[in-house]
């Protein structure tokens, strides 16, 4: 009896995801994509960026992060195929004994980290905040569009610098790493939430006054299952443009926050206190400890970039 009960249920599920699968590959984007090489090319590098970072355990020669694998005889080696160089520090090491490629990885877990739950914290409360600010309008839309206003007028990384300010000294300046990571990513949540808000209310005033929405009313739905099962669905396009463009500012806010000092600590660095840190020996002829920390930061988001450039246009139906 449960097996012909679970029979077609299961038989249902499958078509379901079968006939999802058909309609994604036969779908324009999908299409678009292939026919871009150079945008294929900047995904495989984006996500092998990301599989690097999670499997940098795996492939670091060292835990650079841990002080007792740190040898201070092998500070500053150069790279394997200099004639200093010493296996099995494939780009040297910096001024601490930390293998440069190990650093490297280990850094771009911390960089992509808190690049991507800033980006996830700014893109739910600008969503959230959109929402709102476009199906209820009146006072409550000209609160929130008046604070996104004047936070549009200062840059997002002088908000992002106030905002880590004001927690460390609220926190206290000797924060531990997690403390400093989570900081970083309130930061750069609350900086970049407005353009989210924003986009999110341009479509929601769009959408509130067409049939089915005026119809979701007339049956007596609320408003909250209105605004989360019906309209957003039609601002995902945008948001997820949006997203994929804020994850490389994101990232670079946080290198940007860490070069000038107020993001991760020398302990436990990010591609951002890792150039902080070889900027202090480029000029001594340590080339390697700069050069390949922003070598990898700047191919990141050059891939980053160029996915979220592509998107844009292919889902912009004036381009098509």
């Amino acid at each position: 009896m449960s097996d012909a009960l679970l029979g077609p249920t299961s038989n249902a599920a499958a078509h379901r995801r079968a006939t999802a699968w058909r309609r994604l590959a036969d779908s324009d984007l999908l299409h678009a994509f292939r026919r871009s090489r150079l945008t294929m090319a900047a995904t495989a590098l984006a996500i092998a960026f990301f599989a690097l970072a999670v499997c940098a355990p795996l492939i670091a020669v060292q835990n650079p992060f841990d002080p007792a694998q740190l040898e201070l005889l092998n500070s500053r080696i150069p790279p394997l195929w200099s004639s200093d160089g010493q296996a099995p520090f494939l780009l040297g090491t910096d001024e601490q004994g930390r293998d440069m490629l190990s650093a490297i990885l280990y850094g771009l877990r911390i960089s992509l980290i808190v690049g991507v739950l800033g980006v996830l914290l700014a893109g739910t409360l600008g969503t959230g905040l959109g929402l709102i600010a476009g199906y209820f309008g009146g006072f409550i839309d000209s609160v929130i569009m008046r604070i996104a206003d004047v936070q549009l007028t200062f840059p997002a990384i002088l908000i992002a610098l106030l905002i880590d300010g004001v927690a460390k000294s609220l926190l206290g300046n000797h924060l531990d790493t997690t403390q400093t990571l989570a900081v970083l990513v309130v930061a750069i949540g609350l900086s970049f939430w407005v353009q989210y808000a924003r986009t999110v209310r341009s479509s929601v005033l769009v959408e509130k006054n067409k049939d089915y929405v005026a119809a979701a009313r007339l049956i007596g739905l609320p408003a909250r299952t209105i605004m989360l099962r019906h309209v957003l669905p039609n601002a995902l396009g945008p948001i997820l443009v949006l997203v994929t463009i804020n994850l490389a500012l994101a990232i670079i806010t946080e290198a940007t926050l860490s070069f000038l000092g107020s993001g991760m600590p020398d302990t436990m660095p990010s591609l951002g206190t890792l150039i902080r840190i070889g900027n202090n020996y480029l000029f001594s002829g340590e080339w390697w400890i700069v050069t390949f920390p922003g070598l990898a930061l700047a191919i990141l988001i050059l891939a980053i970039n160029l996915v979220g450039d592509w998107l844009r246009d292919a889902l912009n139906p004036r381009l098509r």
